[in-house]
């Protein structure tokens, strides 16, 4: 990959951002998701710099015919700022979007086929929920042998209460779990 070495054999995973967020407590933790939002596209940007993939792994949220721009329509249509969450972390074009059916991005998706045909090797993940889609993802990064970046404060657990305790079981497997800086920059 061309572009900033920090970047280099790695693709940035957006998990479950494109959300209608119609779960019981979303209301508490909208705007955790609005500030994780920011920070994510200060990553993507970072990210399009470098020429590295950005890659949604996405729940279907119990559609299961719905596609990719299916899922996306369904959270823009939704008000306030959920809708804006989602427009402003809509994927483009370019960007790879994977529906997944359960809490893991790697199960029963094409995620362990793509990761090692892009090249990547070390993966930041961002997204939603911290004790749940993104530990499980980060879990099953680990048995596979990727490093794995999990910035702090590009995550939200459904459960705010969790999230410490999510983030400190995914650094007790490897993770690196400091915060994305102010450029987004994430050390890894």
């Amino acid at each position: 990959m061309d572009g900033d070495p920090v970047w280099a054999d790695t693709a940035l995973l957006i998990i479950d951002m494109i959300n209608p967020l119609s779960f019981d407590g979303a209301d508490r933790i909208t705007g955790d998701v609005e500030a994780a939002a920011e920070v994510i596209l200060r990553l993507r940007n970072r990210a399009d710099a470098a020429r590295a993939p950005v890659v949604y792994v996405n729940d279907n949220f119990g559609c299961w015919s719905d596609d990719r721009r299916e899922i996306i329509a369904r959270a823009a249509a939704t008000s306030g700022p959920v809708s804006r969450i989602s427009k402003r972390l809509e994927p483009r074009d370019r960007d790879i979007f994977i529906v997944k059916p359960q809490h893991s991005g790697f199960y029963g998706t094409s995620l362990p086929v793509l990761l090692p045909n892009i090249g990547a090797r070390r993966l930041v993940l961002t997204g939603l929920a911290a004790e749940f889609c993104v530990l499980f993802t980060a879990a099953d990064a680990f048995m596979r042998d990727y490093q794995v970046r999990v910035p702090a404060n590009a995550v939200v657990a459904a459960k705010p209460e969790r999230l410490e305790w999510a983030l400190d079981v995914m650094q007790s497997l490897g993770a690196d779990t400091r915060r994305a800086s102010g450029d987004a920059s994430p050390p890894l």
